[in-house]
């Protein structure tokens, strides 16, 4: 997985910034309930996407492990950041109304202990909204996601039918979903190769060091190896918690 210590200061401008961060927020927030009066965002990273979630009557939190990424946020939400672990979230048994997770759960090989959590601060009645299938979000008809596909996992984290089975069993039921485009997460040829080669993606794709050379290669000799492909479109899953 990636240091997103590390990673913080160049993390909005490598991932889409303000565009794919917009369309994120329009969508979650078509699936939250007006009547909604506070939601925490969990994973919040640099809080792009969060800080696009406030609307009148509505407090929106946001927590992050990662020191470096909850200071960035903390200049977007103030006193609404907070610094802490996914796994034990800082909130009281059903004291919130929406809870989300936006391109998270696909990094966690403990992503249902995640889910349990969000269901754990839910009020019942309150909304789960998640990212799910994220690897699938690039689509099947580009060249560079042809040379991918054999070594993804074959049970990614974040695949929906396994975060729908476990938030059933934490009282969770799908209500709805939507669809949003990662405006700027097109993948070119480079700059995949080069992300492969530093092991940018150890959570979704299953490689050797000689698998990671031979794709590697690969990715380097498809044509136009600047030009990024079709941007990804991204599923969400609003799932609300049972009374």
């Amino acid at each position: 997985m990636l240091d997103y210590d590390v990673e913080a200061a160049r993390y909005d401008a490598t991932r889409g910034g303000v565009p794919r961060a917009r369309s994120a927020a329009r969508a979650i927030l078509a699936l939250v309930p007006e009547r909604a009066r506070s939601l925490l965002d969990v994973g919040c990273g640099t809080g792009l996407v969060t800080e696009r979630l406030i609307r009148p009557g509505l407090r929106v939190f946001g927590v992050d492990c990662s020191p470096a990424m909850a200071q960035m946020a903390a200049g977007r939400l103030g006193s609404g950041m907070i610094l802490g672990n996914c796994h034990r979230l800082p909130f009281a048994d059903d004291s919130l109304d929406a809870v989300t997770s936006v391109w998270l759960l696909h990094l966690l090989p403990d992503a249902p202990s995640v889910i349990a959590e969000c269901a754990r601060v839910l009020r019942p009645g309150g909304l789960f909204v998640t990212t799910v299938d994220k690897g699938a979000g690039h689509g099947t008809d580009s060249d560079v996601e042809e040379l991918l596909a054999p070594y993804r996992k074959r049970k990614a984290y974040d695949a929906a039918t396994r975060v729908l089975a476990v938030a059933s069993e934490h009282g969770l039921r799908r209500v709805g979903e939507a669809r949003f485009t990662g405006h700027g997460q097109g993948r070119s040829p480079a700059g995949t190769a080069g992300d492969v080669a530093r092991g940018h993606y150890a959570s979704a794709l299953t490689l050797d060091e000689r698998q990671t050379d031979a794709l590697v290669a690969r990715l380097s000799c498809l044509p136009d190896p600047e030009v990024p492909r079709a941007d990804p479109v991204y599923r969400l899953l609003a799932l609300r918690k049972e009374a």
